[in-house]
C-alpha cells in the first residue's frame, strides 16, 4: 500500500482525497497538491480505514481543526467512561481524538475507542511502552519503542506523537527554566539520555520508525518535548533548538514517504504567537502545525480552557492547522465528560473564529444566518445554529420557558421595552410608513 503522500506525489487522487475535498468544499486536485507539498495530511491508518473512519484533512488550505484528548490514568480506568468522552468529543465537533491512556488495560481501551470512532485517533506510544516496562524508562531499548509503534499501528492508530527532536545537547538549555521540561514524553526521553549518556534513540532510529509508519500510513505528529510550560519559558533557546531538529525530521519523514505534522507550544504570551507560528511554518517547510493552546497567561487554574482558547484562536488565525483543546481541569486533574465538553466547545469557538478571520470560503455563513435569526427573534433557529444548542436553549428557557416566548420579540435581559433590536424594528417600520424625515445637518 502506498501512503497518501506517496500517492499524491505520484499525481494520484485517492478516494480519501475525493472524500475530504467534498467535506471541505475544495477541489480534489487542490487536496492532492497540498498533500504532495507536505502542507496537508490525511491521518488515515489502513486498518482504521477498513473500519468506521471517515477521512479528514489537516492543513492550512482547509478549515481549522480541533483535537480532543481522552484516556484513562493510573488512578482511573474505565472503558465506558472513555467511550462517553469519545462520543461527547465527536458530538460537539472534535475533528480528531487522542487516546492518552497511561494506566492499566490500555489495549482494551484503545481497541474500543478505535472501533467506535469515525474520526482519526492519535496516541503517544511511549506511555504504553512505559507501562509495559513497569514505569522504568531506564530499561527501554530502542526496539521496545519500535515494537510499540508497530503494535499500535496494527491496532489502527492514525497518528502518533513521537518526541524525536529532543537531543542530548539541548538538555542544558532547560536548566534555568521556571517549569523545566513539561512534556511527559520529553521528560522521559531526557531521563533516558541522562541515565545512559546516549543520544535520543527515537532520533537515531528515526528511519526504522519511518518504515513502520509508512507500512500502515500512520501520520507523524512530531512532538515538542521542550515546549514551554509557562509564560516565563516561552520562545526560549531550548524550544527553538528542538524546532530546528523537527524541521530536519519533517523533511526526512516526507522523503521516506510518510505524512508529517508538527506539534507546537504550550504557553505563549499573545505578542509572541504570530512569530512562533510563522517561524514553525518556515523551519518545518510548511508542514501542518498542531498547537496545544497556547495558554496566554498562567494565573487562571480552573479556567485554562479560556486562557488557552484565546491563544488558540490567535494561533489558528496566524496559520496553525489544528488546535489541541485544553479543559478546565488542565494542571489540576483528569478531565471528566463535562470537562471534555467544555474544552471542545471552547476550541470550536477558537477554530471557527480563526476560519472567519482568515476569510475561508463559507466560514461566516453560519454567523450571518444566526444573526438574521437573532434580529428576526427566531429563537429556535438561533438554538439550532448554536455550537451548543442545548445550553443556548437552557439559558433562554431558564426565565422564559413557555413556547409563546420562542417567538417573543424580547428576552429576559431587556424585556419588551428595552430591546434594541425591537426598537430598531419599530424604527424601520416607521421609515417604511414615511414617518422618518431627514434632519438638516449642514450649517446655515
Amino acid at each position: 500500500m502506498t501512503t497518501q503522500l506517496q500517492a499524491a506525489r505520484a499525481g494520484q487522487t485517492t478516494a480519501e482525497m475525493e472524500f475530504v475535498a467534498q467535506r471541505e468544499n475544495l477541489a480534489p486536485e487542490l487536496i492532492r497538491d497540498e498533500v504532495a507539498a507536505g502542507r496537508m495530511v490525511l491521518p488515515a491508518n489502513k486498518v482504521h480505514l477498513a473500519g468506521r473512519l471517515e477521512p479528514m484533512c489537516i492543513g492550512i488550505a482547509a478549515s481549522c481543526k480541533i483535537n480532543s484528548n481522552i484516556g484513562n490514568s493510573a488512578v482511573t480506568s474505565d472503558i465506558q467512561g472513555e467511550l462517553e468522552k469519545l462520543h461527547t468529543s465527536v458530538h460537539f465537533g472534535a475533528d480528531t481524538v487522542m487516546d492518552l491512556s497511561t494506566g492499566k488495560d490500555i489495549d482494551s481501551i484503545r481497541k474500543a475507542i478505535i472501533d467506535a470512532s469515525p474520526v482519526p485517533i492519535g496516541t503517544v506510544p511511549i506511555y504504553q511502552m512505559l507501562e509495559e516496562l513497569g514505569g522504568e524508562i531506564e530499561d527501554m531499548r530502542p526496539q521496545h519503542f519500535i515494537d510499540m509503534v508497530e503494535h499500535q499501528a496494527k491496532q489502527g492508530v492514525d497518528y502518533m506523537t513521537v518526541h524525536c527532536g529532543v537531543l542530548m545537547e539541548h538538555l542544558h538549555l532547560t536548566t534555568q527554566r521556571v517549569t523545566g521540561i513539561v512534556s511527559r514524553g520529553g521528560s522521559l526521553i531526557a531521563k533516558w539520555m541522562m541515565t545512559h549518556r546516549q543520544q535520543n534513540p527515537l532520533y537515531t532510529h528515526f528511519d526504522e520508525l519511518c518504515e513502520v509508519m509508512r507500512e500502515y500510513d500512520v501520520t507523524w505528529s512530531l512532538g515538542d518535548g521542550l515546549r514551554p510550560g509557562s509564560i516565563a519559558d516561552a520562545s526560549d533557546e531550548a524550544q527553538f533548538a528542538e524546532l530546528d531538529v523537527l524541521g530536519e525530521l519533517t523533511k526526512r519523514g516526507q522523503d521516506a514517504g510518510t505524512q508529517v505534522m508538527v506539534e507546537g507550544p504550550g504557553h505563549i504570551p499573545m505578542d509572541q504567537i504570530e512569530m512562533n507560528i510563522k517561524r514553525q511554518i518556515e523551519v518545518c517547510h510548511g508542514a501542518p502545525f498542531y498547537v496545544l493552546g497556547p495558554l496566554v497567561t498562567d494565573v487562571a487554574p480552573g479556567y485554562d480552557h479560556i486562557t488557552s482558547g484565546i491563544g488558540a484562536a490567535m494561533a489558528g488565525w496566524h496559520g496553525a492547522a489544528m488546535l489541541c483543546y485544553v479543559t478546565p481541569k488542565e494542571h489540576l486533574g483528569l478531565p471528566n465528560n463535562e470537562d471534555v465538553k467544555q474544552g471542545v466547545i471552547a476550541y470550536k469557538i477558537s477554530a471557527h473564529s480563526a476560519d472567519v478571520a482568515r476569510h475561508r470560503t463559507g466560514a461566516q455563513d453560519r454567523d450571518d444566518a444566526l444573526s438574521r435569526a437573532r434580529f428576526a427573534f427566531d429563537w429556535n433557529e438561533q438554538f439550532r445554529l448554536s455550537l451548543d444548542p442545548e445550553t443556548a436553549q437552557a439559558y433562554h428557557d431558564e426565565t422564559l420557558p413557555q413556547d409563546t416566548f420562542k417567538s417573543a420579540h424580547f428576552c429576559s435581559m431587556c424585556g419588551p421595552k428595552y430591546c434594541s433590536m425591537k426598537i430598531t424594528e419599530d424604527i424601520r417600520k416607521m421609515a417604511e410608513e414615511g414617518d422618518l424625515v431627514e434632519l438638516e445637518t449642514s450649517p446655515k
